[in-house]
């Protein structure tokens, strides 16, 4: 198993999906407390994560937000507990859990069915910047 800092919270992503892509990027600007690190699904630390987890990506094509040795979130619950994190104006996001999981994640799944007729995808994973390599894990 890789060794994950026990302060950090990995996000597993879809790496060819635009707008996966641009959340990424969204997520580093908000994240000022430096707590979030990257993997891409299609990566060998999101497969071996993935696997330790549990989760078989051909059914649960999402979102992934780990927390080492607390638990892990899925889809809608994980990037409302992404936004929470960033504090602020960001945790009334709260606000969306009046809604049940269930339908939070029928929202999500739409979106991502359809990710790449709306948003495009690239042909290989985002390479990240010297700025921002840091925040991806290998």
């Amino acid at each position: 198993m890789i060794d994950i800092p026990k302060d950090k919270k990995i996000i597993l992503t879809d790496g060819v999906c635009n707008l996966c892509n641009g959340i990424v990027l969204k997520i580093i600007k908000y994240d000022k407390k430096n707590t979030f690190l990257f993997a891409n699904l299609q990566s060998e630390t999101g497969k071996e994560l993935t696997k330790y987890l549990g989760i078989d990506t051909k059914k649960i094509d999402a979102i992934i937000l780990y927390e080492p040795g607390i638990s892990y979130e899925i889809k809608s619950s994980a990037a409302l507990k992404i936004m929470e994190d960033f504090g602020g104006i960001w945790r009334l996001s709260f606000i969306i859990k009046i809604f049940p999981v269930g339908f939070r994640d029928f929202i999500y799944d739409i979106i991502a069915k359809n990710r790449y007729k709306w948003f495009g995808k690239k042909e290989s994973c985002m390479m990240p910047t010297p700025e921002i390599k840091t925040k991806f894990l290998p």
